[in-house]
């Protein structure tokens, strides 16, 4: 009788309740380097906090455009083509050709200085489109408070940009402004490719008193001979973002890219969970941290005040 019971409820109840569902996030970056890959790791790690296990009720894709747009876009078309329940879009270029390739599956950016200049989105509120997404968006007034702090006497900033960023030529804008109206001239040097970051630095060598970075990808990429140019000679290397001081840097004032990604991640999962992402409002990260490199200073001829050291969220090498 047991058995028969047992049979019967089987046979009433819907097939899907004895199914796991299984959700397919797509990810895609234009470029792997430290500070996106960390935004791709934050994105997995609050799936797996939120119960998305891999290989059990979650899949994850992942393609990196090789710093190409091209690529970028025919990423974008691939994924459109599978159909996942989110692409997450990391960097400007990959965001901008994924909402370019469809209208209807969920897309969070992640990683965007200005998502309204890079018309991901028209506003700071929920769009009612198919696209959400979190910022790294940095008042300049603050990190210019931050370069004189670091360097107090600051007459001159170098700033390597690639032209074909708007994260970049936004952040360009905006130094030009403020720098202005401080009477702090700005050497700024387009470089369109990661290989033409080398020949760039060099033109400001006897011009400027420090180096400002922001996360223009292909600066990023190839960060360690704005380093290697930094040591040579003495010119102080600062960053908008944390993760430039392991390789480095002095000093960075400005969001963790994980904690970018874990924000991120969260709006994945409200994704998920039903909400849309029309009506979610794009949001900007939150706490900035200052963190320090004593030998990365030391390399570069700058001795850092006491006080600096001491405010430091972190700090790396020896004093």
């Amino acid at each position: 009788m047991k058995s028969f019971i047992l049979l019967i409820i089987f046979l009433f109840t819907p097939f899907f309740s004895f199914a796991t569902i299984i959700k397919n996030v797509a990810i895609t970056a234009i470029v792997e380097h430290p500070s996106l890959d960390q935004i791709r790791d934050g994105v997995k790690d609050e799936l797996a906090e939120n119960g998305y296990k891999l290989n059990e009720n979650l899949t994850v894709q992942y393609k990196s455009a090789q710093g190409s747009s091209a690529t970028a876009a025919q990423i974008a078309r691939q994924f459109v083509a599978a159909k996942p329940d989110v692409i997450v879009a990391i960097a400007t270029p990959s965001a901008q050709a994924t909402a370019a390739a469809t209208k209807q599956i969920p897309v969070v950016f992640a990683g965007i200085t200005d998502p309204i200049a890079a018309k991901l989105v028209k506003k700071w509120q929920p769009t009612g489109t198919n696209i959400t997404g979190v910022s790294d968006y940095q008042e300049i007034g603050p990190q210019i408070d931050f370069m004189k702090k670091i360097v107090p006497n600051v007459k001159s900033i170098g700033y390597i940009y690639s032209p074909s960023e708007i994260n970049s030529t936004v952040v360009l804008k905006n130094l030009q402004l403020l720098l202005s109206q401080q009477n702090i001239a700005l050497f700024a040097v387009p470089a369109q490719r990661t290989a033409d970051i080398s020949t760039a630095v060099n033109t400001l060598k006897g011009k400027v008193d420090l180096i400002y970075t922001t996360t223009d990808n292909n600066v990023v990429s190839a960060y360690e001979s704005l380093v290697k140019f930094a040591n040579e000679n003495k010119i102080p290397l600062l960053a908008s973002f944390p993760d430039a001081i392991e390789r480095g840097a002095v000093a960075a004032y400005g969001m963790s890219y994980y904690d970018v990604g874990r924000q991120s991640g969260k709006l994945v999962v409200r994704i998920l969970k039903g909400e849309k992402p029309g009506s979610i409002a794009p949001e900007i990260g939150h706490a900035l941290r200052l963190v320090i490199n004593i030998d990365a200073a030391k390399k570069q001829g700058l001795i850092l005040p006491s006080e600096v050291i001491q405010s430091a969220y972190k700090v790396i090498g020896n004093n």
